[in-house]
């Protein structure tokens, strides 16, 4: 009976494991140095092994899975507490960030900071990061092939990070996450179901700066997530 479920552990760990790399469209793996101690970790520890945001940059490398590469300087892969109860989940990077190599770092970013102060919070006490990790030319809107090729990256990035709460800041944030075509409008507001964490859509930033008389509507979407967080004002 033990040998039966150490056989069906083991060969749930490949499963799962093999689910992950096809994600970001591997069709197996080699026999490297890497691939074989994950192998012989299978079995051993009970689960799968936790990747972290360490060794999912690494594998991230200086990536080339789509044309977004010929134009970046820098790859932005995110920022903050990677132990965070509370994500913050952008579009794409912009000029700034390209710059930087740092998430919400231009005045946008300045933005969010200031609404992450207004909780009490730091931004070293969250996660921040962008559903493309590239910044897309002259900041246009992400591709549909840009966004399905570095969306895995940030699941397991969440995955990794396994957060209580994301806050997803605009349309292309949102609907990747809640796998909608629903406008920000109209998802904004309450609580959603992604995966067991709770997700609360609110527009982004950017769009503030050039609406700031959504503002209000931001602010009461942030104070549930404080509720939520059971944070006192």
């Amino acid at each position: 009976m033990n040998n039966r479920l150490t056989f069906i552990q083991i060969t749930n760990e490949i499963a799962n494991y093999l689910n992950v790399i096809a994600e970001v469209g591997s069709k197996g793996f080699d026999c490297s140095e890497k691939s074989l101690e994950i192998i012989d970790q299978w079995g051993n520890s009970g689960a799968t092994p936790v990747e972290t945001l360490a060794t999912l940059r690494a594998e991230l490398d200086n990536c080339q899975r789509c044309n977004l590469w010929q134009n970046r300087k820098t790859i932005v892969f995110g920022d903050g507490n990677p132990h965070a109860r509370l994500v913050f989940i952008g579009e794409a990077p912009g000029m700034d960030e390209d710059r930087q190599g740092q998430p919400f770092v231009g005045t946008a970013g300045q933005l969010l900071t200031r609404i992450i102060h207004a909780m009490t919070l730091k931004r070293n006490d969250v996660y921040i990061c962008n559903i493309l990790k590239c910044r897309p030319p002259q900041n246009r809107n992400p591709l549909p092939g840009e966004i399905d090729t570095c969306s895995p990256f940030l699941k397991r990035q969440i995955k990794a990070i396994r957060p209580d709460y994301i806050c997803t800041l605009g349309a292309f944030a949102s609907q990747t996450i809640l796998q909608t075509d629903r406008p920000i409008s109209q998802l904004r507001g309450r609580f959603f179901d992604y995966e067991g964490i709770l997700v609360m859509p609110t527009y982004h930033p950017a769009f503030l700066l050039r609406n700031p008389g959504k503002k209000r509507a931001v602010w009461e979407d942030i104070q549930k997530l404080m509720g939520a967080l059971e944070i006192k004002k």
